[in-house]
């Protein structure tokens, strides 16, 4: 197959949200023999996985090391998965090691990221850089980035809340648990900022693994003037770019991240600096002219995502335009998100998951629905200029309303 049949056929493979157990993925890979042979740290949590997995990415790559990434979700071509030192994969590598296996993908019946994960798998041996950081797609024990045989020379799990309970679990232990699935048998295990309950469901499955067990350490001195500024031991005055509140947390995981590494992978005081200070990913709290853009989509992220943009807007008035999929918990995510906002303008965008009119009659008597989420933020921008748009719910649609705000309105 060609670049684009390789694209067709992988969009008729999405089954991300209909499918999620790992029977047939399993015997695809003893199947193939598929592996990572390259040393690899595996990431998972319910927010910060994608941040914490970048700042870890941008302080390599500033120490000097040939680094891959593996990170979903993708804003517009799924290669933006797959990158080594800041280069996507081509179109033609992409269909190359795609039509490997082209035979095996039915058979198999195996979804579009799987698909996407043997891609990157296979293209990083291939490659043989000298780490690699992997994001998990959902979960943990069930997701196909966790490989049975798979050793990592560091797991990560960022946070643990409620989310995708009709996969992960009803509950925070269940799903902490389900998140714990990529720590494996003597391979250290480091957790980011969560509650006692959670830390010790993780910490009796580590010790039970014979895996050694690290917290992240606390910050101090938090500081925002035109950038974050924070004390993390032992360096003094780290800066970021973004002013995100929740970035800080992300930053001190990946710097714990990197001592932990320091024998194996030493880094420079200034590589480190240099790393969290790089350019944040997309989506996160980014803001062109009055518009902010945040993927918030589960409440623990709106919850964050909130107290950062009320500490950024300097008192102008709010309004949201707020586009979800159908399995998210806006119960609790549109009243936190009127708190803080002078009004909520529901609405959806072209995906089969995301919420129409019809999902939102529970809402109707509180917020106000337009389908063309493109009139609404003109609207706004036209007769409010001199206050906020936030546009968020979603990662997806934070990724569309991007698109539109950057190649149509030029901000």
């Amino acid at each position: 197959m060609n670049y684009e049949q390789v694209l067709k056929f992988m969009e008729e493979r999405d089954m991300t949200m209909s499918r999620y157990e790992r029977n047939d993925w399993d015997l695809f890979v003893r199947k193939m023999g598929l592996s990572i042979d390259v040393p690899f740290i595996h990431i998972t949590g319910s927010n910060g996985k994608g941040s914490t997995a970048n700042f870890i990415y941008e302080i390599y790559k500033a120490a000097g090391y040939r680094v891959g990434l593996f990170s979903k979700p993708y804003l517009k071509k799924p290669n933006e998965m797959i990158q080594i030192n800041g280069e996507m994969i081509n179109d033609a590598d992409f269909a190359r090691v795609f039509s490997k296996k082209e035979r095996e993908y039915e058979n198999f019946n195996l979804s579009s990221f799987e698909i996407q994960t043997y891609i990157a798998f296979d293209y990083f041996n291939e490659q043989k850089p000298d780490i690699v950081i992997v994001e998990c797609g959902m979960g943990g024990d069930t997701d196909s980035t966790n490989l049975t045989d798979g050793r990592p020379i560091l797991s990560i799990i960022t946070t643990v809340s409620l989310e995708h309970t009709a996969f992960l679990g009803r509950t925070t232990s269940e799903i902490a648990r389900n998140k714990a699935g990529i720590i494996k048998p003597h391979c250290p295990v480091l957790i980011g900022y969560m509650d006692e309950t959670i830390q010790d469901v993780i910490r009796e499955i580590a010790e039970r693994k014979e895996s050694t067990f690290y917290k992240v350490d606390d910050f101090h001195n938090v500081k925002l003037t035109d950038k974050y500024e924070f004390d993390y031991h032992p360096y003094s005055r780290l800066k970021l770019s973004n002013r995100a509140t929740y970035q800080v947390r992300n930053a001190a995981l990946a710097i714990e991240a990197t001592r932990i590494l320091s024998d194996r992978f030493p880094i420079t005081e200034e590589a480190m600096r240099k790393g969290i200070y790089a350019d944040s990913l997309p989506c996160r709290l980014e803001r062109h002219g009055n518009v902010v853009i945040d993927g918030a989509h589960n409440p623990e992220a709106v919850n964050e995502m909130m107290n950062s943009i009320v500490n950024i807007s300097e008192g102008k008035n709010i309004h949201a335009v707020f586009a979800s999929f159908r399995d998210k918990n806006i119960a609790v995510e549109l009243p936190r998100i009127a708190r803080d906002v002078t009004d909520i303008t529901l609405t959806t965008f072209d995906s089969k998951r995301a919420r129409d009119e019809m999902d939102y009659f529970l809402y109707a008597g509180d917020h106000e629905y337009n389908d063309d989420y493109k009139s609404v933020i003109k609207g706004i921008l036209a007769d409010h200029p001199n206050d906020i748009v936030l546009v968020t719910g979603s990662l997806a649609f934070a990724a569309v309303v991007r698109s539109f705000i950057i190649e149509e309105l030029g901000l």
